[in-house]
């Protein structure tokens, strides 16, 4: 009886680890953000399915970055996209509608 538990525990444990790892991870972002094309007008976003273009113009901080510090983007929560390598927050709102978040330049 031993011997039999002993195989049904052996075949049965790469399943039950499996499942362990997945209850693990559950509370873990899963979302899938990523930068799509970067062009001489701009940069796009794919996130949730939706495509986000941030033009150079409205978004000045892309212009001269490096393309990897451009695709170095998270999303710690849904709608708001975070570059850590060119310290860049902003929010699905921002990106869809710049004009209402003009740019403010700040004296030295």
């Amino acid at each position: 009886m031993a011997l039999i538990l002993a195989f049904v525990l052996r075949e049965i444990e790469p399943a039950i680890e499996k499942r362990l790892d997945e209850f693990k991870n559950a509370g873990k972002s899963a979302r899938a953000v990523e930068i799509t094309n970067i062009s001489g007008n701009g940069v796009w976003l794919l996130a949730e399915d939706k495509e986000l273009f941030m033009s150079y113009d409205d978004f000045p901080w892309f212009r001269d970055a490096p393309v990897r510090e451009i695709l170095n983007v998270e999303e710690p929560n849904p709608g708001h996209f975070y570059w850590p390598d060119l310290d860049v927050d902003l929010t699905a709102e921002i990106i869809e509608h710049p004009e209402r978040f003009p740019l403010k330049m700040h004296g030295a």
